[in-house]
């Protein structure tokens, strides 16, 4: 018989939720649950999860399951209707044939070329946030290194002016936090990142600059086609919020990972060109987007279950990424695996166009930290660090770490 697991926002489930996972891949890959009290199904296996990436039966869209998307979908808590007008309607919720068109716009101004020429940027951003760490000798490193850092390299990739980019942390932390206590909080962060936005690209239009937003603005395809106003807003959107604290993330939890294992960081030490590697087994040990959302518009098999129509489907790609049938001894953190196949960044027509920013990011920053603080540790045991409760994004809240050892 299989056991219904608890609801994935409960205090239950986020005890051990990869030991959750675990045990739901063993005995129902593709299962129901609540989530945000509503019903879903959740893929747990790696088969399972890169099948449903790739089953245009499953939609990006939320209104292919949520008819009354503004009240139903809990993604837009708190949003306005002109607000969730920005967020509903982008690259990553459509598909095709509209998800071709804006991919093929977006590829060409957001590609490896572009990402390649940030380098230099990177490493200046990255160099200016441990001078100012200075001799500080225990500081909250996501505060001071891990989340400004991606904060600045994405606002200067889009051409957001310095005095703004504060601004951008604050109304990611509430947009990112789906609580219906912090319901007004979140719907008025989500409108001021929309008027913001909104000005910035009528800017960029009238005074282009050399940055990601006037290429956006720029760039045709074969037929002269272009995107929209509200395409290059939500777009943003989706680069500002989402694409920047992935990194944030990335970054923190490489930090963790590397202090806890120091077998591994020692690897690292030894052979710098294992960076790279290295940076792919910290997405897939712990992803920091953990969880896809789908929804059906048919009836779909997968696993052996029978999904139903309009139901809403979340493809755990977090899990995945443990499946032993896919990544031998899988939770054990090793930066020699061969990580080829994993899932934190999707699979299919929905890969992530941000994973070589995020890549870049986060073999800079780790390589800068690590070799401008040699004996760099952690200020408080392991067990007690503050990790975020969110499915959607896993991330850590706060980590001390001694600069001196």
């Amino acid at each position: 018989m299989t056991t219904i697991p608890p609801a994935l926002d409960s205090d239950a489930f986020h005890v051990d939720r990869y030991q959750n996972y675990a045990s739901l891949r063993e005995t129902a890959p593709v299962t129901p649950v609540r989530f945000l009290g509503q019903d879903a199904w959740l893929i747990t296996g790696y088969e399972e999860a890169k099948s449903a990436l790739t089953d245009l039966r499953l939609s990006s869209d939320p209104k292919a399951t949520y008819s009354g998307v503004e009240a139903e979908f809990p993604a837009y808590l708190g949003f306005s209707d002109e607000v969730r007008h920005y967020f509903v309607n982008n690259m990553g919720t459509s598909d095709p044939p509209t998800h071709t068109r804006l991919r093929k716009l977006v590829s060409q101004a957001f590609n490896v070329r572009r990402v390649e020429a940030m380098r230099l940027s990177i490493e200046r951003i990255t160099a200016q946030l441990l001078d100012e760490l200075g001799n500080a000798g225990e500081v909250d490193i996501v505060d001071r290194f891990a989340h400004p850092l991606p904060i600045k390299v994405i606002c200067e990739l889009l051409g957001v002016e310095e005095q703004y980019r504060g601004d951008f942390g604050r109304w990611s932390s509430e947009i990112l936090i789906i609580d219906p206590e912090r319901a007004r909080q979140r719907g008025q962060a989500g409108r001021e990142v929309v008027d913001f936005i909104l000005d910035l690209v009528e800017r960029r239009r009238t005074e282009p600059a050399d940055d990601l937003l006037s290429a956006l603005i720029k760039v045709r395809d074969d037929d002269n086609d272009q995107l929209s106003a509200d395409e290059l807003v939500s777009i943003s959107l989706v680069l500002l919020l989402a694409g920047f604290e992935a990194s944030v993330s990335l970054i923190a939890i490489g930090i963790y990972l590397l202090l806890t294992h120091p077998d591994q960081l020692a690897l690292v030490r030894q052979n710098p060109a294992a960076l790279p590697n290295a940076v792919e087994e910290i997405l897939r040990y712990i992803a920091p987007p953990e969880i896809t959302t789908r929804f059906s518009t048919a009836e779909v098999e997968i696993g052996g279950v029978t999904i139903s129509p309009y139901s809403t489907v979340l493809i755990a790609g977090g899990a995945a990424n443990r499946d032993p049938k896919q990544f031998p001894d899988p939770d054990r953190f090793d930066i020699t695996r061969d990580t080829r196949g994993h899932l934190t960044f999707g699979h299919g027509i929905h890969f992530c166009l941000g994973r070589p920013l995020a890549k870049l990011e986060g073999e800079v920053a780790l390589r800068s930290l690590f070799d401008r603080f040699p004996r760099l540790s952690l200020g408080i045991d392991a067990e007690d660090v503050t990790w975020r409760r969110s499915l959607l994004l896993r991330g850590i809240d706060q980590l001390p770490v001694r600069l001196d050892g």
